[in-house]
């Protein structure tokens, strides 16, 4: 199994596992499953690594996170990108020129794979998806990626064999970042991220300032107060990742999924089910004044957003004010479309 570890090397290890399977369905994208119970996930490593990342950035000379009003009107992103299957996790360059996400289309090497629409401009209507090919994807399931904001970076779930539980957080590198097929072998995020349960929707904030990464995602490990959790591993000198803790400020005795942060780090999007949304999943905002500030109890994005079905995976684009996620809604052309809303101004 490749672990990866960040920089300019990747360390080789072993471990073998019975290969599992993923549930299907909605439940490649909704996993409603809860946790085994057991006692005492957090390690003193995970709780002195989370303490070192939040001591550092109380240093942080991060501005006062914007204030915005209201999003609009979802956008359906039409047949050329949906499709009459699943599309869903989707996650935006920072050029705003590439979409990847994942789908269960077929002619892919697996059951649910992952893709790239790509145009010209923002101003442009989007190409046709493209598989992003056998370097990437498996006859197993890769969904849910997320770009490093310099774009060299690739995370994604999978349930392909030689992992460390049901689903890991794997990702591939590449040197060219407009090259959306440059994409090395993927490695296992090892054992700081990935565990025996579910370890799924990573959310990477480079936090450059710091210089001390910094990986959200969600995890139904025992040890948090709900079904799926928020999660956070910060990266260690050698490239690696530490322990991770969880994040209680973003987590419920709900289920809270799929972390997307601003590139500043004093936003982050998730989907949840918890108490006081409008659907099966919603999404929900946090936000920060500096990145050494606790989260703000998240706020649901509203009716307008969010409808009376499954409204989830959240991916907040570089320019701040677009959102792209997956919904479940009427009106779709699949069992899984995928969406954009745009904020509608400064707030007062």
């Amino acid at each position: 199994m490749h672990v990866a570890r960040f920089g300019r090397g990747t360390v080789w290890g072993t471990n073998t596992r019975r290969r599992t399977q993923w549930v299907g369905g909605h439940g490649a994208w909704l996993d409603l499953r809860t946790k085994p119970g057991a006692s005492g996930f957090a390690s003193l490593r995970a709780l002195l690594l989370i303490g070192l990342a939040v001591a550092l950035m109380t240093s942080s000379n991060s501005g006062a996170s914007p204030k915005f009003s209201g999003w609009s009107t979802p956008t359906n992103l039409g047949p050329v990108v949906n499709s009459p299957f699943e599309d869903g996790g989707p996650a935006i360059s920072k050029d705003g020129l590439s979409l990847f996400f994942g789908s269960g289309r077929p002619g892919g090497s697996g059951a649910i794979d992952l893709y790239v629409a790509q145009r010209a401009s923002v101003d442009d209507l989007w190409g046709s998806p493209m598989n992003l090919g056998p370097t990437v994807n498996t006859g197993f399931d890769e969904v849910v990626p997320a770009l490093s904001r310099d774009g060299h970076w690739l995370f994604f779930n999978s349930n392909r064999p030689g992992g460390f539980g049901l689903i890991d957080i794997f990702a591939s590198y590449r040197e060219h970042v407009h090259d959306d097929f440059d994409w090395q072998t993927p490695a296992n995020l090892g054992s700081g991220v990935n565990s025996a349960f579910v370890d799924a929707g990573a959310g990477y904030f480079e936090n450059d300032d710091l210089g001390l990464p910094l990986l959200f995602f969600t995890s139904n490990r025992p040890g948090g107060p709900g079904g799926f959790d928020i999660y956070v591993s910060a990266q260690l000198p050698d490239g690696s990742w530490g322990a991770a803790g969880v994040v209680t400020e973003l987590s419920s005795p709900a289920n809270d999924q799929r972390p997307s942060l601003r590139f500043d780090g004093l936003e982050v999007f998730l989907n949840s089910n918890r108490a006081g949304g409008f659907g099966l999943f919603d999404i929900w905002v946090s936000t920060r004044d500096s990145t050494s500030d606790p989260w703000t109890p998240p706020l649901n994005l509203g009716p307008t957003v969010n409808s009376a079905f499954g409204d989830l995976q959240a991916y907040i684009a570089a320019d701040r004010e677009t959102l792209y996620f997956a919904s479940s809604r009427p009106g779709g052309l699949g069992a899984l479309d995928l969406y954009v809303t745009t904020r509608l101004g400064p707030g007062a």
